[in-house]
C-alpha cells in the first residue's frame, strides 16, 4: 500500500447520460449534427454559417451525478447514502474504473477491490479453485501470489469439498461467499462495497465486517454503501448523502443519516391542515409545563451539536439528571437517567413523538424508544411559539463502558395516533414526519453497580434482558 494518507480523492465529478424516446432519435443525432457542422463551415465562406450554428438536439440530458466532491483517507470507513437512482452505483463504478466520468477528476492511490458484483469474473464451468486463481489474475495478482493467499480464501469461504467442484452447482450464499473471499484477500488499499453483502447469512455478514474492520486497520480505505442506516453508523466515521446526483450532505455518519431520514419523508412533512384541528385530542392531556424543571447546570451546551430539522422546530435545551435531579454524567449499572428535552415549534404540526436513542462507542443502538411505544398520552396539533417537553426516565441496565445519546421530534396525524394500536410498524414509520434530530448531544458512563459498598459486575454484554433462570440437581 502506498504512504500517502490520501487514498481516494474526487473533484467536481460528472456524469451525463443521453437518453432517447425512441431508436431512431439516436441514429439522427449521429447524423444531423455533423451534417450541421459542416454546413456551417460552408455557409461560413459564403456569409450564411449562422443558419446552421445550433444543430436540433435528439435526447434529453440525465445527470447521474452533479458536482460531487470528497476525500477519503487512509484507514477510514465512508459510507454513500442515499435513496434508489441517486447516483450511488455510478459513482461507485466511476472509482472502480468500469465507468468513465463526464466532468471532473478522479483520483485512486491504491489497489482497488470493488465488491460491486461479486463473482462477475468468475467461469460457471470452471471450479472454485480454478475461479480463485482466474478472479485472482483478473485482480491483478500474479500467480504465486495466488497461491500464497489460497489456503485464506478457502478458509474464509468455508464452502467445504465444494472448492473442487464447477461453480454452476453452487447456492446463491456459497457463490457470494467464494467471490467475497477472493476480493477481501488481495491485499487492497481501497475496498468499495456496494450492498453486495445484503444477500449472504448473519453469520457469514459477520465474517465479512470483522474482515473489512482488520482491512481498514491495516491501512485501507472502506467505502461503503448500504441502505441500512444502523450498517452506516455503527461501520462508518462519515457519510456522503447523493439526492438526484447531487451531494445534500457530507460529515458525521450519525447526522448524514438524519438528513436521509428527512429526504426520505417526502411531502409528509408539509401535511395541511392542523392550524384547523381541535387543540387535543379525545381524553389526552392539556398542554402544561413541567412539574420541576432541570436546575440550570444540568443543562448540555448545544452550541457545538449539528440539528437536522425540516424547519417546523428547533431543540432549545437537553438536560441529563440522577434520581435526585441533580446534573450527572456518570452511572452506575442500574442507575436511573433522567432525560429532559425542551423543544420551540416554528409551525403547526401533529401529535408529537418525542425519544432518545443511545449507542455505545461503536456506533451500535443498545437503546431506543419514544412515545409512540410508551403509548404515552400527549397533547395534539401544537401552535407556533408553542413548547414541547419530553421527559424520559431510563434504567441504565448496560454493560460499564461510555455511551451517547441522541435526541429526537417528529409527529403524526391525531387520526394515525388514535388508531395506534392497530397499526404496523411499517405504517407507523411511513406516517411519521421527523421533526428535529440532533446525534450525538453528549456521552455519559456506565460503571459498575455496588452491592454492599462492593464494585460487581451484573451481567456480561451491552445489554441485561429481563428472564429467570434455574438448576436442577439429580442425585445419583
Amino acid at each position: 500500500m502506498s504512504s500517502e494518507p490520501v487514498a481516494i480523492e474526487v473533484h467536481a465529478l460528472r456524469k451525463r447520460y443521453e437518453i432517447y424516446a425512441a431508436p431512431r432519435d439516436r441514429l439522427r443525432q449521429l447524423v444531423v449534427p455533423r451534417a450541421y457542422r459542416l454546413a456551417h463551415r460552408a455557409g461560413s465562406v459564403l456569409g450564411l454559417g449562422a443558419r446552421f450554428a445550433t444543430a436540433p438536439r435528439y435526447y434529453r440530458e440525465f445527470w447521474a451525478l452533479n458536482g460531487v466532491s470528497f476525500q477519503v483517507r487512509r484507514g477510514e470507513t465512508m459510507g454513500v447514502i442515499g435513496r434508489n437512482g441517486s447516483g450511488k452505483s455510478t459513482l461507485l463504478q466511476i472509482l472502480a474504473g468500469t465507468l468513465a466520468p463526464t466532468d471532473g477528476t478522479r483520483r485512486v492511490n491504491g489497489r482497488i477491490a470493488a465488491l460491486l458484483e461479486l463473482g462477475s469474473g468468475f467461469n460457471p464451468e470452471f471450479s472454485g479453485r480454478d475461479n480463485v486463481y482466474l478472479n485472482g489474475r483478473i485482480l491483478g495478482l500474479s500467480q504465486r501470489e495466488i497461491a500464497q493467499r489460497y489456503d485464506q480464501i478457502v478458509a474464509f469461504a468455508d464452502i467445504g469439498d465444494f472448492i473442487e467442484r464447477p461453480v454452476k452447482t453452487y447456492s446463491t450464499g456459497m457463490f457470494v461467499r467464494l467471490a467475497f473471499a477472493v476480493q477481501a484477500h488481495i491485499d487492497a488499499a481501497i475496498v468499495i462495497v456496494d450492498e453486495a453483502l445484503a444477500v449472504g447469512d448473519v453469520f457469514f455478514r459477520q465474517k465479512c465486517y470483522a474482515r473489512l474492520e482488520q482491512l481498514r486497520n491495516s491501512g485501507a480505505a472502506v467505502l461503503l454503501v448500504s441502505h441500512s442506516m444502523p450498517e452506516i453508523e455503527q461501520y462508518c466515521e462519515r457519510a456522503l448523502l447523493l439526492d438526484r446526483g447531487v451531494p445534500r450532505f457530507l460529515g458525521p455518519a450519525a447526522e448524514a443519516t438524519k438528513h436521509y431520514y428527512l429526504l426520505d419523508q417526502g411531502g409528509r412533512a408539509s401535511l395541511p391542515g392542523y392550524e384547523r384541528m381541535a387543540e387535543t385530542l379525545p381524553g389526552a392531556p392539556a398542554p402544561r409545563a413541567p412539574a420541576v424543571r432541570p436546575p440550570p447546570q444540568a443543562f448540555l451546551d448545544l452550541a457545538r451539536t449539528a440539528p437536522v430539522s425540516n424547519g417546523q422546530a428547533r431543540c432549545t435545551g437537553v438536560a441529563l439528571c440522577n434520581d435526585q435531579g441533580q446534573a450527572c454524567r456518570v452511572f452506575r449499572q442500574g442507575d436511573r437517567a433522567h432525560f429532559h428535552v425542551e423543544y420551540e415549534l416554528a409551525a403547526y404540526i401533529g401529535v408529537p413523538v418525542c425519544g432518545i436513542v443511545i449507542s455505545n462507542e461503536r456506533g451500535v443502538i443498545v437503546h431506543g424508544k419514544n412515545s409512540w411505544q410508551y403509548d404515552t398520552e400527549v397533547p395534539a396539533s401544537l401552535g407556533p411559539g408553542s413548547k414541547v417537553i419530553c421527559r424520559q426516565e431510563i434504567r441504565l441496565d448496560l454493560g460499564p463502558g461510555e455511551y451517547l445519546f441522541e435526541v429526537g421530534l417528529a409527529s403524526v396525524s391525531p387520526q394515525v395516533w388514535r388508531d395506534r394500536a392497530l397499526a404496523s410498524n411499517e405504517a407507523m414509520i411511513a406516517a411519521t414526519v421527523r421533526i428535529c434530530h440532533i446525534a450525538n448531544v453528549a456521552s455519559f458512563s456506565v460503571g459498575l453497580a455496588l452491592r454492599n459498598g462492593v464494585a460487581v459486575l451484573t451481567h456480561h454484554g451491552l445489554a441485561d434482558l429481563p428472564g429467570r433462570i434455574s438448576i436442577d440437581t439429580l442425585s445419583p
